[in-house]
């Protein structure tokens, strides 16, 4: 199976109330083959409209970011398909409807190392409570594969400081898949 297939299968999802506000499914975009792999919570509004994760403000920081510290070309995928009402968190029960996509896009791309986006994203992939000022930075593992949590680039531009915190989770990043 590839990316086009597992897209196929979810099709016109309606598997939670999510659907029902949607313009697009934002299911992912990148390589298929990608070394890094970026998770983030959910598509805002512009992410809804394009169809595409992280191209608003958010992902114009995220895309500096990686340019900066010369970060391979992500496949970038989100917790939850559909844009989550006024951008708020996603309901369990509309993580668990996306869970076995994600997991799958994982598995398909294959990639050396993922990094979190935000706490939710986090907590998504662990399987457990995460304080991200606390968990970001630190090595963590998803199944076999080396998982970094960081902050989610929204986050990074309501607090300006915590850029340079986003940059050193990602130069890290970049290093350990230098030295793979």
């Amino acid at each position: 199976m590839n990316l086009t297939d597992l897209r196929n299968i979810l099709g016109n999802c309606q598997r939670c109330k999510l659907h029902a506000g949607r313009t697009n499914i934002v299911f992912g975009s990148g390589p298929e083959t990608a070394e890094l792999m970026l998770v983030g919570e959910g598509p805002g509004a512009e992410e809804d409209l394009q169809g595409l994760p992280f191209v608003g403000r958010s992902g114009a920081l995220l895309r500096k970011i990686l340019k900066d510290v010369g970060a391979p070309e992500p496949y970038i995928a989100n917790v939850v398909k559909c844009r989550p009402p006024k951008n708020r968190v996603p309901e369990p029960a509309e993580v668990n409807a996306c869970a076995g996509f994600l997991a799958a896009q994982i598995g398909i791309v294959q990639p050396r190392v993922i990094v979190t986006l935000g706490k939710l994203a986090a907590e998504t992939l662990l399987g457990e409570a995460v304080a991200i000022t606390r968990t970001r930075g630190y090595w963590k593992r998803w199944r076999d594969i080396p998982l970094m949590p960081t902050f989610h680039p929204a986050y990074a531009l309501r607090n300006p400081r915590e850029e340079s915190r986003m940059v050193a989770d990602f130069q890290a990043v970049v290093e350990r898949l230098v030295k793979q």
